[in-house]
């Protein structure tokens, strides 16, 4: 029996993460169009992606994560920063820490306010509903029997209770749900898990729809370039097993690699900046400048505080028999300390800058946190995350050479805007003035960081330089715009301008942060995007005869690609 798998598909979709996963399981809902999902990484086996606490872990396991780190960054006093990004089926969604926030209204007006028509909040909101099975059932804002899982939390620790008790004494409201009309305030956050475990798009996009005749889903697929001829993307060239080879599109290639990686591969493929691609030796296919700029993401900052008490989750040996105890609890009911995210508790507050909607968010955490996880840090403690949720300042992704394998170069360029900095500082602030309140009172030890020596706004803002760190959100670097817009790489089709047949879905294609962690909209961008390609496979048939496959032959030579 062959087992030769197919070379050529009608939509060949490049990443199988948050939004990749999710469109692939809308596309082959159509039993006549063949789908082919791609993914550089492996299957989604390791049991720490499943179990959600195994978060805590997950940043030192190789093979899951791409391993990016960003550009030496001016204003953080020269440091490269750890950019966790997931390199397994579930991408990201696979290594979150699966809080479902899907921003303010406001956000996605604005969106369509800088030219992305149809992307507003009453259009969008279908597609949240769409893509939900929410636990506490349907409303208004939240739908049902979707294939992505929302719960309350199963495990909630006394020190994130704390947390969000702690609102009645620093003027803010405890907010129940932070996906409706009322987000300001302290509150627990809702999960993307299923029975305990984490729902990540593999799961919850996955998991039935890998058995369709019509899905083909291979990993360990690396993706080289984008086949282009005559103005049309014809397929992609891959590398699987250390061999080369071409797989072709009859319909459309789509771009679901994030905010990183499809940049990336516009760029080797030739679409993009065309000095910077001929500076790289790239032959250049459109002429595109605003691919790999408008590079948006959330910077955070980590106030901590040594806990007095023996509560959280600690890195101690008065804590074992507490996870051995833990471990039970899971295997056999799936609850307690494992099915927690760490990040049980957060909320969100406004700036002096603020505008209309909040633009701080905080993650509080029962434990004390280092380096993302990769270093060991003993002892019983808590923490607030505190990050600028709408910055104001810009980067780019650039290639470093034209070799695949070679990882971008990464420049967020953090804080080159002041506004910036003074959002982070004030929100440090009412992070300290939480944690100082009275319920915190019995558990408050020494202040770990920013530490209690630094109280002026140099001292604050001289610790965010030393210590702050990315909180995983980039976004913006194929924009979604007007085809006017010489900023834009993608319309409002999300199809690429100056090539036929190849779409970008996936975080990139966001014109400006939204306020909050981005996994949910980027889902939501996936089921938005499927709509929008089955009715433009209905059009295309009413108006033009069926169209075969196309032969996955080219007239350029494969190029090989010389691995160490």
């Amino acid at each position: 029996m062959s087992t030769t798998l197919p070379t050529q598909f009608d939509y060949i979709i490049v990443g199988a993460g948050s939004a990749g996963a999710a469109l692939a399981h809308r596309l082959s809902e159509d039993a006549e169009v063949s789908v082919c999902l791609l993914e550089a990484g492996g299957k989604d086996r390791n049991p720490l992606i499943h179990i959600p606490f195994g978060l805590s872990l997950i940043s030192r396991i190789e093979g899951i994560g791409w391993g990016y780190n960003t550009a030496p960054q001016v204003n953080l006093n020269g440091r490269e920063l750890f950019w966790p990004r997931g390199r397994t089926l579930g991408g990201s969604s696979s290594i979150n820490a699966m809080c479902y926030i899907r921003g303010a209204s406001n956000d996605y007006d604005n969106w369509a306010a800088q030219g992305a028509s149809g992307w507003d909040w009453q259009s969008v909101l279908p597609y949240f509903k769409k893509a939900q099975d929410q636990q506490r059932g349907p409303d208004e804002f939240h739908g049902v029997g979707g294939p992505l899982t929302v719960s309350d939390l199963r495990q909630v620790d006394e020190l994130s209770q704390t947390f969000v008790d702690a609102a009645d004494n620093v003027g803010l409201e405890k907010v129940s749900d932070f996906n409706s009309d009322k987000r300001e305030g302290l509150g627990l956050y809702q999960v993307t898990q299923r029975n305990g475990q984490r729902c990540s798009t593999a799961k919850g996009y996955l998991s039935d729809a890998r058995q369709r005749p019509n899905l083909t889903i291979m990993t360990g697929c690396m993706v080289e370039r984008i086949i282009i001829k005559q103005g049309k993307a014809q397929g992609v060239q891959v590398r699987r097993n250390g061999k080369v080879q071409r797989l072709a599109a009859a319909q459309e290639v789509i771009l679901s690699g994030g905010a990183i990686n499809s940049p990336q591969l516009l760029m080797l493929s030739g679409i993009g900046p065309r000095e910077h691609l001929q500076d790289k030796g790239i032959h250049v296919q459109v002429d595109l400048p605003g691919v790999g700029q408008n590079l948006q993401d959330h910077l955070d900052a980590i106030v901590q505080y040594y806990c007095k008490a023996h509560e959280g989750y600690a890195v101690a040996a008065s804590a074992l028999p507490k996870y051995i105890g833990a471990a039970f609890e899971y295997l056999f009911k799936r609850k307690g300390i494992l099915s927690s995210n760490i990040a049980e508790a957060g909320g969100f507050m406004k700036s002096s800058l603020a505008s209309d909607d909040p633009d701080i968010q905080f993650h509080f955490l029962p434990a004390i946190l280092k380096d993302h996880g990769r270093q060991i840090q003993t002892g019983y403690g808590f923490g607030i995350h505190v990050c600028n949720l709408y910055p104001k300042s810009r980067g780019e992704i650039r290639l470093q050479s034209n070799h695949p394998d070679d990882h971008p170069l990464i420049d967020p360029r953090y804080l080159e805007h002041p506004d910036d900095a003074q959002v982070m500082i004030e929100g440090i602030r009412k992070a300290r003035e939480i944690l100082q309140s009275q319920g915190f009172t019995k558990y408050v030890g020494r202040e770990v960081s920013p530490g209690i020596d630094q109280m002026s706004d140099e001292q604050l803002l001289e610790f965010i330089r030393s210590n702050s760190e990315t909180i995983y959100h980039p976004i913006g670097t194929c924009k979604m715009g007007q085809a006017d817009d010489p900023t834009s790489v993608v319309d409002e089709q999300l199809r690429v301008k100056g090539v036929d047949g190849l779409r970008v879905v996936d975080a990139s294609v966001m014109p400006s942060l939204i306020g909050g962690n981005t996994n949910a909209p980027t889902i939501m961008i996936a089921e938005k995007a499927a709509d929008m390609i089955k009715q433009s496979r209905k059009l295309q048939a009413l108006t033009t005869p069926q169209q075969s496959i196309i032969d996955s032959t080219d007239d350029t030579p494969l190029r090989e690609v010389v691995t160490s």
